[in-house]
């Protein structure tokens, strides 16, 4: 009820008229207004004639283009927006760790990820950290936006808002199925069919995924089941309802723990730990109402719900555990792993939901045309973690023996809400773009072990922004923005297992950016964005390694600068041929990316890192394809990825230690390649090849080297009917 006060609070600062919708149309129809069917619908960015008018840098990433080149994983797909890390994990992109402009992508917790609008992560306030990710063909398009506007979502709006959209029902009967084979155990299979019934207008459709793979590592064995069904309905010539459910199920063998050094140099794929297992259920579902009034207003209201347990069953958390030595006295070495040694059961459940409201409306004042937005949200999450250790590697429950036993069993919960006022206006060639949020979060947390303590905190932050463009004439867009940069705290990190106050504060910063759009004629896109990130604080892991260092501290000042380059062109747009050549382009350059202020190591707290790169953000990155179409449907795309090297500690050490969490990663780039042949009408054949120069490297080591994907062969049929 307190935040439900807070809101109306500021009511009256956003008028009826102002309150908005996300900050960005929907698809239009042939007549310029929204269609029915998109009324239900909150995206970021809409269509791609938006994107050219967005005050600040965005990508749209749609169907053609994953298509082309047959993504296996969402880490495959966002590599190619300039800016983003997207690090390879297990091999299947289940666990994405997904970085925007340096900052840390370990499990994306630095990033929003929204589908349809709404939270796909399951704790976005109070553990924003992402051990799910459904798949990238579930959606057909993926809009990325990092300026100013996306202050309109929350809370996370420091490195960028990636909102994942599912594919509308269709106007008729239509379905796909594709199948795909490979080496290392790959099968993918999927289903698509959806249908609009005349008589009554309701649309649907239904997906189906079932992928399994060897992974990137021995004794991996990943397998999961996705399913998602979207209905829509019209509700007369100016409303319409959304609903969509979705339920995924993954059961893999798959370890947590990198390897030490001694073992990468033994076998960079080996893995040791062949009883661990990671079992997780996630069961979601979201509606959303649109209503168009005769106005031109747009209200669209949505709840949400989404269930998600995890049990991850381990016998080692990182590589300074070589097993559990210290804490389990009858596992004297790896060479008890398989028979006298426990294991650490971590187990999760969450249970998170919501409701919004969002309202547009255009406005005219004489000369200046205008558009206010506004929303208002209520969220509430509940988690509650446990961790029970069992007596042997395959024990699935708490043991008895000396290192068995329930040692954590706690309660954390989150009751947010949130409000925004976003206004775009102006006259002939400039546009101004101001906003403003409010996030008000109360945080509780709650020992369930005999005699444990409970505590309680409070967080409210305004959140301002402010968007400009310019139009230049000839297909080119100035663009600039200045924005809020301002993240929670984990529950867990804002309160003390005692109940206290950990001295642990939000992360905040100033994020600007100064860009160029252009289309100077069909066929050809480019955009040049400057940005800066100035820290006031940034959480990091206290020996930015992960494992032995895992607890988050504040760092104080940093500082993020550099540029982003994204490019495309297709010859069959620009120059009218039967045949299209095409190419496309993704760099930046992190020219900056350190401590700032007075900054000591967490690791040795005697030396100063001041100057000192920040972890995890290469300085270079690059992703360039070039492909060909023949008129007949065949066609080939060769894709380079390039990450440059990086640090992994606050110490920026070199020489990789020997339990190989802290070292210097090298560059390295990766070759892939694609071939499409359209058989018939209905049916295309396609042949694919990831790291085809089989580069081997080292993709993370913040719990030990955990090295990239090998080289995969993937041949695969699509059929549509």
């Amino acid at each position: 009820m307190r935040k439900i006060r807070r809101l109306l609070a500021i009511l009256p600062f956003c008028t009826p008229a102002s309150f908005g919708a996300a900050s960005g149309s929907t698809t239009e129809d042939g007549s310029g207004r929204e269609s029915d069917q998109t009324l239900s619908e909150i995206v970021v960015l809409g269509s791609r004639g938006r994107l050219e008018t967005t005050a600040g840098a965005g990508a749209l990433l749609d169907a053609e283009t994953l298509s082309r080149s047959r993504v296996l994983t969402v880490n495959e797909a966002l590599r190619k927006v300039p800016g983003v890390v997207a690090r390879d994990e297990e091999g299947l992109g289940l666990r994405p760790n997904i970085g925007i402009r340096g900052l840390n992508p370990t499990r994306s917790t630095k990033v929003l990820l929204l589908e349809d609008g709404l939270p796909l992560a399951f704790a976005p306030y109070g553990d924003n950290a992402s051990y799910f990710h459904p798949p990238i063909e579930r959606f057909e398009r993926v809009e990325l936006l990092k300026g100013a506007s996306q202050i309109a979502f929350g809370p996370q709006t420091i490195g960028g808002v990636i909102n994942y959209l599912t594919r509308r029902t269709p106007q008729q009967f239509e379905g796909a199925l594709n199948l795909r084979g490979g080496n290392r155990g790959l099968l993918d299979a999927q289903l698509r069919v959806g249908d609009r019934i005349d008589a009554t207008g309701t649309g649907w459709q239904f997906s189906a995924t079932h992928k399994r793979s060897d992974g990137a590592r021995d004794n991996i064995a990943l397998e999961f089941d996705d399913f998602a069904l979207r209905v829509e309905q019209p509700l007369g010539d100016s409303r319409s309802l959304s609903v969509r459910t979705s339920a995924f199920r993954e059961d893999s063998q798959v370890p947590y723990s990198g390897l030490t050094l001694a073992e990468w140099q033994s076998d960079p794929r080996g893995n040791a730990f062949v009883n661990d297992s990671f079992e997780l259920d996630r069961w979601a579902v979201a509606a959303t109402l649109g209503q168009r009034f005769a106005s031109e207003a747009e209200l669209r209201m949505s709840i949400y719900y989404t269930y998600f347990n995890r049990d991850w069953w381990r016998q080692s958390s990182n590589s300074g555990q070589r097993p559990n030595d210290a804490s389990d006295p009858l596992c004297g070495g790896m060479s008890n792993l398989v028979t006298t040694c426990g294991n650490e059961g971590r187990l999760r459940q969450y249970y998170t939901a919501g409701a919004e409201a969002r309202w547009q409306q255009p406005l005219e004042f004489t000369s200046v045309s205008g558009e206010l937005q506004a929303g208002l949200r209520w969220h509430v999450e509940k988690q509650y973690r446990v961790q029970a250790n069992g007596d042997t590697p395959t024990a699935r429950a708490p043991g008895t023996g000396i290192n068995g036993g329930l040692r954590e069993s706690s309660r954390r919960d989150v009751d947010a809400a949130s409000a925004f006022v976003e206004a775009s206006f102006g006259e002939g060639r400039w546009r101004v773009k101001p906003g403003l949020r409010f996030e008000s979060i109360e945080f509780e947390r709650r020992n369930l072990l005999a005699g444990g303590d409970a505590g309680r905190a409070t967080l409210e932050e305004w959140i301002p922004g402010l968007g400009l463009t310019l139009d230049l004439g000839r297909g080119a867009m100035l663009f600039a923005g200045v924005h809020r940069g301002f993240a929670p705290p984990r529950v867990e990190d804002l309160i003390t297992t005692a109940g206290g106050s950990a001295d642990l504060d939000a992360e905040r910063s100033w994020n600007s950016e100064l860009g160029l759009r252009a289309a100077p004629r069909r066929g050809l896109s480019l955009e040049l964005t400057a940005f800066n990130l100035d820290f006031s604080n940034q959480i990091v892991p206290a020996s930015v390694a992960g494992g032995i260092g895992a607890t988050l501290t504040s760092a104080g000042r940093t500082a993020h600068r550099g540029l982003e380059f994204a490019g495309q062109f297709d010859s069959r747009e620009a120059l009218g041929t039967s045949w299209n050549l095409y190419g496309r382009a993704a760099l930046t350059w992190l020219a900056v990316a350190e401590y700032r202020g007075t900054r000591f190591s967490a690791i040795t707290p005697s030396v100063s890192v001041t100057g000192n790169r920040l972890p995890y953000a290469p300085e270079a990155l690059a992703t360039v394809a070039f492909g060909f179409e023949a008129p007949a449907g065949t066609s080939a795309e060769i894709e380079l990825f390039y990450s440059g090297a990086a640090y992994t500690d606050d110490l920026n050490t070199v020489a990789t230690t020997a339990n190989g969490q802290r070292g210097r990663i090298g560059g390295y780039g990766v070759l892939n390649a694609t071939l499409n042949h359209v058989l018939t009408d209905q049916l295309t054949a396609y042949a694919s090849v990831k790291n085809l120069n089989e580069k081997l490297y080292v993709a993370d080591m913040s719990r030990g080297l955990i090295p990239g994907t090998p080289r995969q062969l993937q041949f695969g049929f699509e059929y549509r009917f």
